[in-house]
């Protein structure tokens, strides 16, 4: 049974009369590691703001413990954060970083080195404890402002875009080491990021963001496998998405033919966004396609070929092992659990109760 930490409930922040969050349910549970996914201005860091006692909604609730924490200022919370500029200091070698907490809160002297040294092995900085901080790598002096966040025992620690100034192979092994680090230090971690790889790759839960409000929450396969709108599939991977018509139950029309999906709940009729991933699409001879187009371009990616085919009607992204040639006339075919019919809006609303939004 998870144990609820942190409830957001109808937060509404305003600046300048302009809404930038409207009406934010979120719960947020112990040992989580939860990302707040979105493009820029979506509302995200205000949101870690309110968790982290920086910004006060302009109306609803913020609880911790189910004991209301508008008006608790930031260092009487159980919360540390990291921003994107690790604001270390530069005349403090590792070890005086990682206390500055500990000294701060006049912690006992016999106490500070056997914690500053735990947190350094968790943070694989052990032997770094006089080194000038200016000298380290970009991911080493990540890892001090972790382990300065991390020494004092907070219940949550917030991470604001950390890796950001980081190179990308870099950010791809921070990723795992975040993750390692969370897990271990048993607290809850929330993280704001617009970056889909980071979010998929770590989180246990995903809040995805737009506009100051939350689109879907869920776990990173519900996310990429199920998004509940045009915008989360888009946001999240690549996806195609056109216009189609919900015959009935089960059957939806798109690029001039009736395919059979298994989605239902729609009106008859009714004009639907039909999303499709590109892995999700097989290309075959023209005579076994349930649908046909000519490829346009091929471009190697690495792992796979990113192939686009033009239908007349769309021009389909799709990702494969197989390469084609720029000209040719291909079959296109698709399961029907791969076809994703969502109501043509943008936005939808999150159910406040506990265990629906999950």
């Amino acid at each position: 049974m998870k144990k609820e930490l942190i409830r957001l409930v109808d937060c509404v922040m305003e600046f300048d009369g302009e809404a930038v969050l409207k009406s934010i349910n979120l719960t947020v549970y112990d040992k989580e590691f939860l990302t707040l996914l979105g493009p820029s201005g979506c509302g995200k860091t205000t949101t870690l703001r309110i968790i982290g006692g920086f910004e006060t909604p302009t109306s609803g609730e913020v609880l911790f413990d189910n004991v209301r924490f508008n008006d608790v200022p930031p260092y009487k919370r159980k919360v540390n954060t990291i921003f994107q500029r690790y604001a270390l200091f530069p005349h403090l070698n590792v070890f005086e970083n990682v206390a500055f907490g500990l000294r701060v809160s006049k912690t006992p002297r016999e106490k500070i080195e056997p914690a500053v040294m735990e947190m350094l092995q968790l943070v694989g900085l052990k032997g770094f404890e006089k080194r000038d901080v200016s000298s380290l790598s970009g991911g080493q002096q990540q890892r001090v402002a972790i382990a300065r966040a991390l020494v004092n025992k907070p219940q949550v620690l917030l991470l604001d875009e950390p890796l950001g100034a980081l190179d990308l192979k870099l950010r791809k092994e921070m990723q795992v080491e975040l993750k390692r680090i969370q897990q271990q230090a048993g607290i809850t971690f929330i993280y704001v990021t617009h970056d889909q790889e980071e979010a998929l790759s770590m989180s246990d839960t995903i809040v995805v963001m737009n506009n100051g409000t939350i689109q879907q929450i869920g776990t990173p396969a519900d996310i990429y496998n199920e998004p509940v709108n045009a915008f989360v599939a888009d946001f999240i991977g690549e996806s195609n998405i056109i216009d189609g018509i919900m015959r009935r139950d089960y059957l939806v029309n798109f690029s001039g033919r009736d395919f059979v999906c298994v989605d239902k709940g729609f009106d008859p009729d009714e004009p639907v966004d039909v999303v499709i991933r590109p892995e999700d699409i097989d290309v075959v001879p023209v005579e076994d396609g349930l649908w046909t187009g000519v490829v346009q371009s091929v471009l190697f990616k690495g792992v796979h070929y990113e192939i686009m085919v033009d239908s007349g009607d769309f021009l389909w992204m799709i990702h494969s092992t197989d390469a084609q040639v720029p000209g040719t006339e291909v079959g296109m075919k698709i399961s029907p659990e791969d076809i994703h019919i969502m109501h043509k809006s943008s936005e939808v609303e999150i159910p406040s109760e506990e265990g629906e939004a999950e």
